[in-house]
């Protein structure tokens, strides 16, 4: 007898077909199949043909494709006994359950093994949530597990993973489908600059904005791998799971993390939005959940390691002046901490610099009406330390590794090292009113291993039981621990150390393909901007950070009058709109000029939208060429008006109708001709609203 099973929402079904006692596999996965589809047929009409050169039937690409059933590609599950001997397991059926989500168990007596498959569907953001897990009847050694494989789809050219470095993250990389596969891996043991766990596949012919794509993100904080295999029959297959060899103890449990999927008939901009919606809506738990996301200060870049009191209270009052709501104090508060190379795990309050604790800080700042947050790093310990003195046993990693950022990390699988945090960090929450906190990781791990990554979850949700109200950001210098197991645990993310305006904007047009506006920090940096030496217009900085979770990270002491009231007036735009903006979908646009990087925001309910077109270099044609718009209803009518046209420049001097006029347009022109907008120098921003009437 043949097993099927389907999952459906409005937008997508998967079919996972087995036969007789096998391993199930996906037969389909795409647009929405009509409800009475048969699903043996289904599976029937699936099936590729054989030829010469080829095993008598074609092994099955199952949600763990075996080695021991002659599968011809990666196998989803490497495995040793508790005495180190392969094992070879061969799973049958045992059981299945379908209801909110769809379990399946199969089994292999022999080996005394249970693998159990689960798959989750939201009918609202559109996102299935699949995730393996192999249990044992004694310990064993797990060298590679796979989430639920699933298929590469065959209209596919290529795919689109992510790299990156410090200052430089979510770059995009194309990469050809062909015989082989494409296999990423990231041993540094923390998510990573250089290796996002995202995966978009396009079909031939897609966009941002039209085609069929296949989202992918594994949701796991510690190393992780991605295949992407073609084999020689010419089907592919997608595996994700854990770095190999992540496990170091032999154990009787092991679980992938969630895999997060989606199939897009819109483009790639399907996909984001569905992963966007779901991390915000059902990922993320927010500890003041109606209260709007507070414009940022953050001091760093203007003191760094010098604090002193009347310094900050300064800067605290210029940044409320210009509308901040929140204040973080970061790095140098506490232990002997003047640079680097010191203090770290040290967490008291450096009674040199606050004589009288951070309480003369706090409620200047208070005063202000800004709440307040600081800045730890938890994770991490310098040699320069009181504990690190006192107990060098706590240290992950061999005696004389090499340090990153003059420091190493602490072991957080050992429950002791946890304690210690916990008491040290709980004692400053509790002393002090503080409403966030900036968590910090400095550095990738001397060697993977999934109980620290463990260990880490533990200790913020145990701070996260006890502290609320307590917001966390999750920062690894910059973007280093971005996904949505940390994102299961903080409510925003410090997309990258840079502040560089120019290159935000193309980091943020990236990112949005998984994060929306509300856990996506960005800040108007100085002028002079600390990590890439460019000086750039205040202007383009305010919008540039007016894209996201806007703050400030810059000395406000050095703006001018001009700049200040460039900041003020984006500022105030910013929180005139921030309360739909944060249940918007971000848009990436398909601009005609390679040179824009553009993106709508466009509302819920689709009532209204925002359009930023920043022009990231100079364009090959002299005019502007129409920027196409999209989501919009083709037969209703838009209000349109550029919203800082007071940035025009005098060699803008044709008659744009949009300089002087707000014009009423239909979606259809706006989707299909686009908007024509007036001239600009590279680094600059146009900013277009939209009222639907």
């Amino acid at each position: 007898m043949n097993r099927t099973f389907r999952i459906d929402d409005a937008r997508q079904t998967l079919v996972l077909a087995a036969q007789g006692d096998r391993l199930p596999q996906v037969v389909y996965w795409g647009a929405r199949l009509p409800d009475g589809e048969d699903l043996q047929t289904v599976h029937a009409a699936h099936a590729i043909d054989v030829t010469g050169g080829m095993l008598d039937e074609n092994p099955d690409l199952s949600l763990c494709p075996e080695a021991t059933r002659s599968f011809p590609g990666q196998p989803g599950l490497i495995l040793r006994d508790s005495d180190g001997t392969p094992l070879l397991p061969k799973f049958c059926y045992k059981d299945h359950s379908q209801g909110d989500a769809l379990e399946l168990i199969y089994a292999d007596e022999e080996n005394g093994l249970t693998l159990t498959f689960t798959f989750a569907c939201d009918p609202e953001t559109h996102i299935i949530t699949c995730q393996s897990a192999l249990d044992a009847s004694r310990p064993v050694h797990l060298h590679w597990l796979a989430a639920p494989v699933l298929p590469g789809p065959q209209q596919s050219d290529e795919m689109i993973d992510f790299a990156g470095r410090w200052i430089g993250e979510f770059q995009t990389n194309r990469t050809a489908w062909s015989a082989g596969m494409r296999y990423r891996e990231n041993r540094t043991g923390r998510t990573g600059h250089e290796h996002f766990p995202g995966l978009i596949v396009p079909c031939r012919g897609t966009t941002n904005t039209q085609g069929e794509a296949y989202g992918f993100h594994y949701g796991w904080s510690g190393g992780h791998r991605m295949i992407a295999e073609e084999l020689p029959d010419g089907r592919r297959q997608i595996q994700w799971g854990h770095a190999a060899r992540m496990e170091t103890a032999p154990a009787t449990r092991f679980t992938t993390a969630p895999l997060y999927i989606t199939y897009s008939n819109s483009g790639l901009n399907g996909c984001a939005t569905a992963f966007q919606r779901h991390l915000r809506d059902r990922i993320v738990t927010w500890p003041k959940p109606d209260a709007p996301r507070p414009v940022h200060y953050n001091c760093w870049e203007a003191v760094y390691f010098d604090h002193k009191i009347p310094v900050l209270q300064d800067i605290a009052n210029r940044a409320a002046a210009l509308g901040a709501e929140r204040f973080v104090l970061d790095d140098g508060w506490f232990g002997q901490r003047d640079d680097d190379t010191r203090s770290l795990s040290d967490w008291t309050v450096d009674p040199r610099k606050y004589p009288d604790g951070l309480h003369p800080l706090i409620d200047h700042v208070h005063g202000l009406g800004m709440s307040f947050g600081i800045w730890f790093e938890p994770e991490m310990i310098n040699e320069d330390s009181d504990i690190h003195r006192a107990r060098p046993d706590w240290v992950l990693g061999s005696e004389d590794q090499t340090l990153g950022r003059q420091q190493k990390a602490l072991n957080m699988a050992l429950p002791e090292v946890r304690e210690y945090l916990y008491e040290r960090m709980s004692a400053i929450l509790s002393e002090y009113e503080i409403d966030y906190i900036k968590w910090d990781h400095n550095r990738v791990l001397p060697m993977p291993d999934a109980s620290q990554t463990r260990g880490s979850y533990a200790l913020i949700d145990q701070l996260r039981a006890d502290f609320p109200k307590v917001e966390i950001e999750s920062c690894a210098s910059g973007g280093g621990r971005i996904d949505f197991g940390i994102l299961k645990r903080t409510q925003r993310v410090w997309l990258s150390d840079s502040n560089d305006a120019l290159e935000r904007l193309r980091i943020q047009h990236d990112a949005a393909l998984f994060l929306p506006l509300v856990v996506t920090g960005s800040h108007v940096g100085p002028r002079h901007c600390h990590t890439s030496g460019r000086v750039l217009d205040i202007s383009f900085r305010a919008w540039v950070a007016a894209q996201r979770h806007m703050g400030f990270e810059m000395d406000p002491r050095e703006l001018d009058e001009t700049e200040t009231a460039v900041l003020k007036e984006v500022t105030r735009w910013w929180k005139n709109n921030r309360t739909w903006m944060e249940r918007a979908d971000i848009l990436r646009l398909d601009s005609a000029d390679p040179s824009v990087l553009a993106e709508q925001q466009l509302a819920r309910d689709q009532s209204r939208f925002v359009v930023f077109a920043g022009k990231a270099a100079t364009s090959s044609q002299i005019a502007p060429r129409p920027l196409r718009l999209t989501g919009l209803d083709p037969q209703a009518s838009y209000r349109i008006t550029l919203a800082n046209r007071n940035t025009l420049h005098r060699l803008s001097r044709g008659p744009t109708a949009l300089k002087t006029d707000t014009l009423e347009l239909s979606g259809a022109y706006l989707m299909h001709h686009g908007v024509t907008l007036p001239w600009s120098f590279p680094e600059r921003m146009w900013v277009l609203e939209g009222q639907k009437l």
